[in-house]
């Protein structure tokens, strides 16, 4: 299991709804904010790379695995 408290403030701020999940339209959100629009697909496929139980969204710890693999 992964150490999420280091990656936790960061989730919630991409978690705009409060659901603690993140989901492809969240995350096109924050890249417009960032400056980086993507498209809807895209979004979504960087979802499912992240989603490792396949329900279409990010929690907290595929999050926090994410940041660690490409830390």
């Amino acid at each position: 299991m992964a150490d999420t408290s280091e990656y936790a403030a960061t989730f919630d701020l991409v978690d705009s709804d409060d659901d603690q999940r993140i989901s492809a339209a969240e995350l096109g959100r924050l890249m417009e904010v960032l400056g980086s629009p993507l498209s809807e697909e895209k979004a979504a496929a960087a979802v499912a790379e992240i989603d490792g139980d396949g329900d279409g969204l990010i929690s907290l710890e595929e999050f926090a695995q994410y940041m660690n693999r490409t830390a």
